[in-house]
């Protein structure tokens, strides 16, 4: 079972960002083989919503309100560590995230850039696909919405 939080960046420990680094690298760097700058500035105007078990870092998002990265609130850097994929954590980090953006931002529509091989995990979540699929870092992506 994880225990997921939501922070401010100025509220995460030095430990905390070490670990969420780590997570975002170990998944969007090394597993999937993609270079590219996970360090973009964006992190000071996201809330981190993380997903601990037994006090590691096993699951995480960040969220912005609408304006902060696209002109919906969004969702992004969605990671859960290789080893924990197997319990839900996807679906219980993401509905957590969604629930974040709807208490802390009062929005109800949000947007995700999807990696395409995750677009039925999104789908049934309530998200739908909006626009044509393109390349991002060299991965497949689409973008999606959804709107409750």
């Amino acid at each position: 079972m994880i225990h997921i939080t939501v922070k401010k960046f100025e509220k995460l420990s030095i430990h905390e960002l070490y670990d969420i680094m780590k997570l975002r690298s170990e998944i969007f760097v090394v597993e999937q083989d993609c270079v590219y700058q996970d360090i973009d500035g964006k992190d000071k105007k996201a809330l981190h919503v993380i997903g601990k078990k037994n006090g590691e870092i096993v699951a995480y998002t960040r969220i912005f309100k609408s304006g902060d990265y696209f002109d919906e609130a969004s969702i992004g850097r969605v990671a859960v560590k290789k080893t924990q994929r197997s319990f839900g954590y996807g679906r219980k980090i993401m509905n957590a995230s969604i629930e974040a953006i709807r208490f802390y931002f009062n929005e109800s529509t949000m947007k995700v850039s999807a990696q395409l091989y995750l677009e039925r995990f999104y789908y049934s979540l309530g998200f739908e696909q909006i626009g044509e699929g393109y390349l991002e870092d060299r991965i497949p992506h689409i973008a999606m919405i959804l709107k409750k």
